[in-house]
C-alpha cells in the first residue's frame, strides 16, 4: 500500500485526468439535464455514499426545482481495492412510494452496486429510477449491470481516485479525478 501524505507525494504515483474546473463544467452540463427531465416531476434525491457527496454538494444548490434529498449506503469495497458482498448500512428513510428518485454516485464501473441500490427503490414503491454518475468507466466489450441516464464524464478502466472516490479510504478530496499509475 501507498500512503500519501500530501498532494506532492500524490502527483507522484497519479495523474490527474480531470481538474476541478473541468469537473465543475462536466457538472453544470448535467444540472442542465437534470433541470430539462426532472423539474416537473419533485424528485427524491438519493446520494450513494459516501462517494456522492461532493457531487451532491455541488448540484443539489443548483437544481432550482423542489425535491427531497435521502442517502444510501451500500458497499462493496469496505475501503479497499477489490470487491466484496454487497452491504447495505443504511436505507432510504423519504417515502419512495410512486416518487421520481435519482441516485447519484460517483462512479460506475461494472453497476453490481448500482442495480441492487436501483432494486432497491423499485421494491419501495418508487415510479421511477434515473441514476446520474460523475464518472463512468470504459470498459472494452464489457455492459454494466444497469447504465446511468446522466454521466459527466468518462474515465478509463483504471483505478480512479478523487473528487469523492477513495483510495484506500482516504482522499476523497483531492482536487480532481486522479488515475493510479504506480504502486
Amino acid at each position: 500500500m501507498i500512503f500519501f501524505n500530501s498532494i506532492e507525494q500524490m502527483n507522484q504515483h497519479a495523474k490527474c485526468l480531470f481538474n476541478l474546473a473541468e469537473i465543475e463544467s462536466a457538472l453544470d452540463t448535467l444540472v442542465q439535464q437534470l433541470t430539462q427531465d426532472l423539474a416537473d416531476k419533485q424528485p427524491v434525491v438519493l446520494g450513494v455514499m459516501r462517494g456522492a457527496l461532493p457531487m451532491m454538494g455541488y448540484v443539489i444548490p443548483r437544481l432550482g426545482f423542489y425535491l427531497e434529498v435521502d442517502y444510501v449506503h451500500a458497499t462493496r469495497y469496505q475501503e479497499k481495492l477489490t470487491t466484496g458482498e454487497l452491504l447495505w448500512l443504511h436505507e432510504p428513510h423519504v417515502d419512495l412510494h410512486t416518487r421520481s428518485v435519482l441516485l447519484v454516485d460517483d462512479i460506475l464501473d461494472r453497476g453490481i452496486t448500482l442495480k441492487a441500490i436501483a432494486d432497491k427503490c423499485y421494491a419501495l414503491g418508487a415510479k421511477e429510477v434515473k441514476i446520474a454518475v460523475l464518472c463512468q468507466k470504459k470498459i472494452a466489450n464489457f455492459s454494466p449491470a444497469i447504465n446511468a441516464d446522466y454521466t459527466a464524464l468518462l474515465v478509463p478502466d483504471t483505478y480512479v481516485f478523487g473528487y469523492g472516490m477513495d483510495y484506500e479510504g482516504g482522499w476523497r478530496n483531492a482536487p480532481g479525478i486522479y488515475e493510479l499509475i504506480s504502486l
